[in-house]
């Protein structure tokens, strides 16, 4: 039996006991991610422009799909009126960057049908499927919709949708409670949005890219409660860095009953992971900027400066090696030995305790 035939469906519980600590530290790590942009605004466009520019492409990457992630983010950037260098944009990544706008900015237009379809046929917008075309914005047709991940040779069946006969009034349901809790202060927006994504995504409503428009729906969840922060985080990402995880949660809670207290914590863990993210990335950003302003760039080449950033970018967390130095700048052993020797000497680096060939180098604060 699947969850969508269970007896109260869709009537959903969980434990709020268990679920509290979390909901206390995502909205603890969200004040401080709204504190730290809060009157910057030049850093706020560009975490915005990055942050929606992932939350795109890794969608997209959950479902298989690779994008050209240098036009989606020129659609976004001409969207934003953000000046950047032109790159060409297609139809698919306009559209891409118009249903995501729509659905973080007009968080009072309410969720329908249409709007949900017309999501579904810009997603889609001259697209073709493996075998045949896809039909964008309407329902699917009355084929039994079945969950799968993995090869396609060897798919891995997570759960069967409802039937088609009863799509449209699953929706509509849906649908009204999506709109009536915009409003209800008695639900938490984290619970809220962790529901909209549950229940839309278990409908399947559609030929293909149901996951894509149930981010879109959870995204506007979020954003009617929380429309500044969500555009600094990108939950898409956090999801296909556990992807396996996401499907194994997935389908424990489609075979489950009605108590979904573990698709929420694994919900509200994995939000809280990309919002750490966004916080770690702006850490990352300040030091470096500081770590800059102390330094003299003239000193150095171009070789020793792109190393440098590489290493306060968090990119070799242990310290880099000479090796190491030599292929990410490309040039030869000792030159890449006498490099490090100089930046040594400058104090812009520093060495670990480990010696010989292990001997590597970190940032000198």
């Amino acid at each position: 039996m699947w969850i969508w035939q269970q007896q109260d469906w869709p009537n959903f519980t969980w434990d709020e006991k268990q679920l509290a600590p979390l909901l206390r530290k995502l909205c603890f790590n969200q004040g401080v991610l709204v504190g730290r942009m809060d009157g910057q605004s030049t850093q706020q466009k560009q975490q915005a422009l990055d942050t929606l520019l992932a939350n795109i492409i890794h969608s997209s990457a959950i479902e298989g799909e690779k994008l050209n992630a240098f036009s989606v983010r020129s659609s976004l950037a001409k969207k934003l009126h953000i000046d950047e260098q032109p790159y060409p944009t297609t139809v698919q990544s306009d559209n891409l960057a118009e249903i995501m706008l729509d659905a973080i900015n007009n968080t009072d237009t309410p969720l329908e049908l249409e709007r949900m379809l017309n999501w579904h046929r810009l997603l889609f917008a001259g697209e073709k499927g493996l075998f045949t075309q896809i039909a964008g914005g309407q329902l699917r047709g009355n084929e039994p919709m079945q969950v799968v991940s993995g090869r396609l040779d060897r798919p891995v069946l997570h759960f069967t949708a409802p039937p088609r006969d009863v799509i449209e009034n699953e929706l509509a349901a849906f649908f009204n409670w999506f709109n009536a809790g915009y409003n209800d202060r008695h639900e938490d927006p984290f619970i809220r949005a962790a529901i909209a994504y549950l229940w839309f995504v278990t409908l399947h409503p559609l030929e293909d890219g149901n996951g894509r428009i149930t981010r879109l729906i959870t995204d506007l969840a979020l954003a009617q409660e929380h429309k500044e922060s969500i555009r600094f985080y990108a939950m898409s990402v956090a999801i296909l860095e556990d992807r396996k995880g996401y499907y194994e949660v997935l389908e424990a809670t489609q075979r489950g009953d009605l108590c979904i207290t573990q698709w929420i914590t694994w919900f509200l863990n994995t939000l809280n992971k990309a919002v750490e993210s966004t916080l770690k990335n702006i850490e990352q950003t300040v030091a470096k900027t500081n770590y800059w302003f102390k330094k003299d760039q003239t000193r150095l080449n171009g070789q020793q400066v792109k190393v440098l950033n590489k290493l306060l970018d968090g990119q070799f967390e242990q310290g880099i090696s000479a090796s190491q130095y030599q292929k990410v700048a490309k040039v030869s052993r000792a030159t890449a030995t006498r490099h490090l020797s100089d930046l040594q000497t400058l104090d812009y680096i520093k060495k670990t305790s480990a010696g010989g060939r292990s001997t590597r180098y970190k940032i000198a604060k």
